[in-house]
């Protein structure tokens, strides 16, 4: 589950006066699809080499495996030489000959082994004759289930434009990223083909491979920054793809980086339709409906308010804050976002000046219902709404409440995170990760528990952790073969490959599953800076109130306004909260608030 800041706290000048303002949300904060993958940012000019970037911001082919947080991108040919010149296949040995019948006969162990001969330079075959050779050696290796392997072998030839086999390598990346999970980025490897090299299967026969390779070339785009290459290559992902819906959300992403709300509202719209009308090829359509309609709202909100270039104060658009709210409300309660929705939607409310609303949601986060939710910013809110209102007693007893209930929380999760500083903690803390997945990690204090597990349990990780699991059953089936296969130079070559994918891959899971960690950790102590802000400020307007009143005479209670009063129709009945919470209540609360602050 991801959850994302939607607003930032200002202090304006030293009256006692907060408002609330949107940070710019980046496209990955409106729907990420599970956080599959960040946008990377294009390098700075001067950079040197690719292990001078962060992790996520790198050029195609230019990185090793684990460097970046979107993806494991596997390369077992680090030390290759680069691209190397076209060369040109001649009369092949008898050996190689040999090699390719076995292959034409489907004895894919025999001809696997005799090809890598040929691949190694042993036969005596020209370069051309060596390369086909590779090219027939992945394949092999792919009919023998060994796709981490094959990829590895393909890899080598995608990475070269000049390689005899670089058209028809295509074909086959197409083939392996229905067999490997995505942390293998074989995204990666598309996106070295171009428009034309994909528009040879844009015919009867191979329109879905057509399909699926124009999203894929897509999601190479967008990771680079391209994101008006990558709407076009989106759009060509038609309805009958298994691909359509992804490519949907992806091309509403795109949208929203190039700061175009209303057709990245669109591209989510089309996938509500597309879920209507029964589109096929959709695993857990409910939950990508409910994406659906979080993206919108997100989308909304992030387009309903403006900051001042001065003042940095907000503008607010009703309408689109209106359809923000209304597609936060067909979130489904059963979904696993609908907390986020219901809390995202209280800084709406919020902006909005409907307290009560703001107020009930909160309030509905705090049910007994809900005991492993993590919602600390919630508290920070409430207490906003009752600064906004002049009640700063009731601001600095929620702020109090909020530090003594979050203090030992931030304390212990800083304590965990200590015990992985230093170098090389990739390992330990992917075993951390693995312990906390089977529920026998231990926590002080035990409240921490629910919250990391739910800190390291969002889609993208435990792909990571799919990944790695797959490694470890290629490496079991390898184990399982011929004595003579596992013996031959072959066999050792294809177990080494394994090992260091599966090395690469736990070290990419661990460094992701550290980032997701101190992520969680740096939203709480934003929070907790947060909370401090607001004491500072209800300081300043005590000071300030003071000051008023003996200038003015104090503003009285009656002076104020008060917002939630209920009057119920003859349909329904006013309940109020007696301590007990009624799940069918949930999501209904409502607060009244008056406030103290003079007309």
């Amino acid at each position: 589950m991801f959850r994302k800041h939607l607003v930032a706290l200002c202090v304006l000048g030293s009256a006692a006066l907060v408002s609330v303002a949107p940070t710019q949300v980046r496209a990955q904060e409106v729907i990420d699809l599970d956080e599959e993958e960040t946008p990377k940012k294009k390098p700075a000019a001067g950079d040197k080499k690719a292990g001078d970037k962060k992790a996520g911001d790198k050029k195609a082919g230019d990185k090793k495996a684990g460097d970046k947080k979107g993806g494991v991108d596997i390369d077992l040919d680090e030390d290759a030489p680069a691209e190397q010149g076209p060369v040109t296949a001649g009369q092949m040995t008898e050996e190689a000959a040999a090699a390719k019948k076995l292959f034409d006969r489907e004895r894919w162990q025999d001809a696997a082994q005799a090809l890598f001969r040929v691949v190694n330079g042993e036969t005596g075959d020209d370069p051309g004759n060596r390369q086909v050779a590779e090219y027939y050696l992945a394949i092999a290796l792919y009919r023998l289930k060994f796709f981490q392997a094959s990829y590895a072998r393909f890899s080598v030839i995608a990475d070269n434009k000049n390689h005899l086999k670089f058209k028809e390598t295509l074909l086959w990346l197409a083939k392996l990223a229905t067999q490997l999970p995505e942390p293998a980025d074989i995204i990666e490897r598309v996106g070295k083909y171009t428009d034309d090299q994909v528009s040879r299967f844009n015919n009867a026969q191979q329109k879905d491979l057509y399909w699926q390779l124009n999203y894929m070339l897509g999601r190479y785009k967008y990771r680079n920054r391209q994101y008006e290459e990558a709407v076009r290559l989106f759009l060509k992902v038609d309805r009958d793809s298994e691909y359509y819906v992804k490519a949907q959300f992806f091309m509403g992403i795109s949208y929203v980086q190039l700061r175009k709300s209303v057709p990245a509202v669109n591209s989510f719209q089309r996938i509500e339709k597309a879920l209507d009308e029964g589109v096929e090829g959709v695993e857990d359509e409910a939950r990508l409906r409910d994406l659906a309609y979080l993206s919108m709202a997100r989308t909304y909100y992030s387009a309903s308010i403006r900051l001042d270039a001065e003042t940095n104060a907000p503008t607010v658009d009703e309408n689109k804050l209106s359809a923000a709210v209304k597609y936060w409300n067909m979130v489904d309660m059963a979904s696993e976002y609908w907390l986020d929705a219901l809390f995202e939607q209280s800084w709406a409310y919020f902006m909005a000046g409907d307290y009560p609303h703001a107020l009930g949601n909160i309030h509905t986060l705090e049910s007994p219902y809900f005991p492993n939710s993590f919602y600390p910013e919630a508290q920070v809110l409430k207490a906003v709404v009752y600064f906004a209102n002049c009640n700063y007693e009731g601001a600095t007893t929620v702020v109090a409440r909020f530090q003594k209930k979050y203090g030992p929380i931030r304390t212990g999760l800083e304590k965990v995170l200590a015990k992985f500083k230093g170098a090389n903690q990739e390992e330990p803390f992917f075993k951390f990760l693995k312990e906390v997945r089977a529920g026998k990690a231990t926590f002080d204090p035990p409240v921490l528990k629910p919250i990391v597990e739910n800190a390291l349990s969002d889609r993208q990780l435990l792909r990571n952790i799919e990944y790695v699991a797959m490694l470890d059953d290629e490496l079991a089936r390898f184990r399982k073969s011929p004595a003579n296969f596992r013996g031959s130079s072959l066999g050792q070559n294809v177990e080494d490959t394994l090992k260091q994918a599966r090395e690469l891959a736990v070290k990419a899971a661990g460094e992701l599953a550290m980032d997701r960690y101190q992520r969680n950790l740096d939203d709480m102590n934003e929070h907790w800076r947060n909370g401090e802000k607001i004491l500072i400020d209800i300081t300043a307007a005590r000071r300030n109130l003071l000051d008023e009143s003996i200038q003015q005479g104090q503003v009285t209670k009656e002076q104020g306004q008060t917002y939630g009063l209920v009057k119920p129709d003859e349909e329904h009945v006013l309940w109020p909260f007696d301590g007990e919470y009624w799940r069918d209540e949930l999501g209904f609360y409502r607060q009244v608030v008056t406030s103290a602050c003079a007309r």
